[in-house]
């Protein structure tokens, strides 16, 4: 590991909670499965304590949704209709239907930051679809150290002359990316000149991802790099997924294919991102 852009470490930032509102429909989407939860089981699987899932179980009982046990819920009132809370429990796309959808936008989004990354010499890529379109347009750069903890990225840009480092540490089979308590070691020892960071979906509350282990990658970035810039397209706009891992005031710019809508772009300038559109052409 080039020990260039080294410094003194500084302790990982907190994980951020999970939304009151995500944690009711992951609840009820359980029970309409299994029909039975468990307060520990919940607890575990969402990252929170379980008094925070005994208060929730207790509030979906008042509303007639589910009837408490000792210990956790089974299924009980007015049968539940249809989930359409959240956009947040839908299974996580594969990687090949995120890069074919709205392609067009994503590698807009994608010249956009390339842009932004000239005269970057450190640059730590996040996993996505729209970053594996940017690593394509910095392949080439030799003077840029590139920093990444997706395999499939770091292919990409072995095709060209940049410098590419990955970390060690456990392979997310689905994703081919790597996470853990390593590979955060590592990464959090450097620092980057700009790190593009991707989202499953963006509200006035922040930046969410499908998968808590490379939410605490993205937490590194964002803690690591001197420029913090999100790149997502304007389809995941007031989408949630399960964590989230950054509020907006964490990020610098976002670059997206249009326009937030107002409430989005009003807590964007509260939060002082700056905005920039990239157009698809094409």
């Amino acid at each position: 590991m080039d020990e260039t852009h080294a410094v003194e470490r500084r302790p990982a930032p907190e994980k951020a909670r999970v939304p009151a509102a995500v944690r009711h429909a992951f609840i009820l989407r359980a029970l309409g499965e299994v029909g039975a939860v468990t307060v520990a089981d919940v607890a575990q699987r969402l990252g929170v304590s379980d008094m925070t899932i005994r208060r929730d179980l207790g509030d979906l009982e008042r509303e007639g949704r589910l009837s408490r046990t000792h210990g956790g819920a089974v299924r009980g009132g007015a049968p539940e209709p249809e989930p359409a809370p959240a956009p947040s429990l839908a299974a996580e796309p594969t990687f090949e239907s995120r890069l074919n959808k709205n392609a067009l936008a994503k590698r807009a989004i994608a010249a956009a930051a390339a842009v932004a990354a000239e005269g970057a010499q450190a640059i730590a890529l996040d996993v996505g679809a729209t970053t594996y379109w940017l690593a394509g347009l910095l392949a080439e750069r030799r003077q840029a150290k590139i920093f990444t903890n997706s395999l499939r990225i770091a292919a990409r840009l072995g095709e060209g002359r940049a410098e590419v480092y990955l970390p060690g540490g456990r392979l997310r089979g689905d994703e081919m990316t790597i996470s853990g308590p390593s590979a955060i070691e590592q990464f959090e020892a450097l620092w980057f000149d700009v790190a593009f960071i991707g989202a499953s979906g963006l509200t006035a509350e922040g930046a969410y991802d499908y998968s808590f282990d490379d939410a605490e990658m993205k937490r590194v970035y964002l803690s690591r790099a001197t420029r913090k810039i999100a790149l997502c397209d304007s389809s995941k706009f007031n989408a949630m997924s399960l964590v989230r891992f950054a509020p907006l005031s964490h990020f610098d710019t976002l670059i997206t294919d249009a326009a937030p809508p107002p409430d989005l772009a009003a807590a964007l300038a509260a939060a002082g991102v700056a905005v920039e559109i990239a157009r698809a052409v094409g």
